[in-house]
C-alpha cells in the first residue's frame, strides 16, 4: 500500500511534466511557423490606382509567415510571378507593400477602358454587327469603312472610301483582353448573350489618335460605317482609292 501511495507523486510529476513539455513544443513549433520565411510579392515602384501589373513592376521578398497577409500572392516558383501580369490595380499601392488579390481588378469594364490605351492615343467606341463582334478578338487589327452620298461626274452615287487603317481593337464587349479568369469569362459571356437578345449590335473598343478619332465621328454623321479584319502581323497601310459602280463596271 506505501509503494502505491508513492508512485502516485511519482506519475502525476510524470503527466505534469509530459504536458507541459507537449505544451512547449507546441509553442515552440507554432512560433517556429509564425517566423518561417516564405517569397511574397510586394511593389517595386509605387503603383497609382488603375496600373496595369507587369512583372518588372514588382518583386519577390522573403517575409516571416506571420507578416505575410490572407490573400498576398505567395511565390512558390518563379513561374507563379505571371499570376498578377495584366491585372489592375484597384488602389494605390505604395513601394514595398504586398501585392494582394482583394486590391487587384482583372482587365474588364469595371477597370476603366483607359487602362487599355496606349500614349497619345484616345479610346473609341464603334457599333458592328453582333457577329462580327464574335470573330474579333483584343489585339486584332481593323480597316474602317464608310460608305457615304457622292457627286461623281455631276452624278450622285454610292461610294465607299477605307478611311482608317491598322486600327487596334482594345476590347469587344465587355472583353479588354488578358487577366480575365475562366469563371468571369463565362459570367461576361452570359451577360452579353443576354444583352445580345435585345439588340443586334456590339461594340468594339478603339485605339485612336486625335485626328483619327474626329475622322471616325464625322463618318459615323455622314455615312454607314463598316470594318474589315486585317490578318494577324498586318500592319502595312497602303493608298486606297475609293469604289464606286462606274469604276466597277469599266
Amino acid at each position: 500500500m506505501g509503494k502505491k501511495q508513492t508512485l502516485i507523486p511519482f506519475l502525476l510529476a510524470f503527466i505534469a511534466a509530459s504536458l507541459y513539455l507537449w505544451i512547449l513544443s507546441s509553442k515552440e513549433k507554432e512560433l517556429s511557423k509564425a517566423y518561417e520565411t516564405t517569397q511574397v510579392l510586394v511593389a517595386k515602384y509605387d503603383l497609382p490606382a488603375r496600373t496595369i501589373l507587369k512583372p518588372d513592376l514588382v518583386e519577390v521578398v522573403d517575409m516571416p509567415r506571420k507578416f505575410i497577409e490572407k490573400d498576398s500572392y505567395e511565390i512558390r516558383n518563379p513561374s507563379d510571378i505571371k499570376l498578377i501580369t495584366n491585372l489592375v490595380t484597384a488602389i494605390r499601392i505604395p513601394k514595398g507593400n504586398q501585392i494582394v488579390q482583394s486590391s487587384l481588378l482583372t482587365l474588364t469594364p469595371e477597370a476603366g477602358l483607359s487602362v487599355k490605351v496606349p500614349p497619345s492615343y484616345r479610346g473609341a467606341t464603334l457599333q458592328v454587327d453582333n457577329e462580327l463582334t464574335k470573330l474579333i478578338k483584343p489585339g486584332d487589327r481593323i480597316d474602317i469603312l464608310v460608305t457615304f452620298d457622292a457627286v461623281v461626274n455631276e452624278k450622285k452615287q454610292k461610294v465607299t472610301a477605307t478611311i482608317l487603317q491598322n486600327v487596334l481593337v482594345l476590347g469587344v464587349g465587355g472583353n479588354l483582353g488578358q487577366g480575365i479568369t475562366s469563371d468571369l469569362a463565362k459570367k461576361q459571356s452570359s451577360q452579353e448573350a443576354t444583352l445580345q437578345s435585345f439588340s443586334d449590335k456590339g461594340v468594339l473598343s478603339l485605339a485612336l489618335n486625335p485626328i483619327e478619332a474626329q475622322y471616325l465621328s464625322l463618318s459615323q454623321e455622314v455615312g454607314k460605317v463598316n470594318v474589315v479584319v486585317r490578318a494577324l502581323g498586318d500592319v502595312e497601310v497602303h493608298y486606297l482609292e475609293i469604289a464606286n459602280f462606274n469604276k466597277l463596271i469599266k
